[in-house]
């Protein structure tokens, strides 16, 4: 596989963009030092710039989210000396915090690509109800059977 340098830039720069707005999530949401939570933020964008790399060199075809998550995985192990290290600093991040940039850069991405959904035509629209209905009391048969075998209601 190629190193694309200008790809990996434009990731790079996705990445401290979400950063620096996570850390003003940070301070406005949950009262948290961005100065605190700095280090952690930069072990996260370390390890996501380790999974894009990884996606580019190894063969197979998983994404680099799946990368990120095993990378972080490993380096967190209780027996491995990066634990503590790791956990002390992104310890420092609440990350329901970093959701709402992801969620915003999402949206941006789909919102680019309407033209393109427009083709597929309205059957996505009525597949999106379905999964969206069928989701939803899905998850409200399993609430309520939950409950019930607890006695909360």
């Amino acid at each position: 596989m190629k190193y694309d340098a200008e790809k990996n830039l434009e990731r790079f720069k996705m990445l401290i963009i979400v950063g620096i707005i996570t850390l003003v999530g940070q301070k406005i949401g949950y009262g948290i030092s961005p100065i605190r939570a700095i280090p952690g933020i930069i072990l996260c964008v370390v390890i996501a710039l380790a999974a894009f790399a990884l996606k580019e060199v190894v063969p197979l075809k998983i994404p680099a989210f799946a990368y990120a998550s095993l990378i972080a995985l490993i380096l967190t192990m209780p027996y491995l000396p990066t634990s503590g290290f790791i956990l002390k600093y992104t310890n420092q991040v609440n990350f329901l915090a970093t959701t709402t940039p992801i969620l915003a850069y999402a949206g941006l991405s789909i919102g680019l690509q309407v033209t393109k959904m427009t083709k597929i035509s309205w059957k996505l629209i009525l597949v999106a109800c379905v999964v969206f209905m069928g989701t939803f009391f899905g998850s409200a048969i399993v609430a309520e059977i939950v409950l019930k075998m607890q006695g909360i209601i």
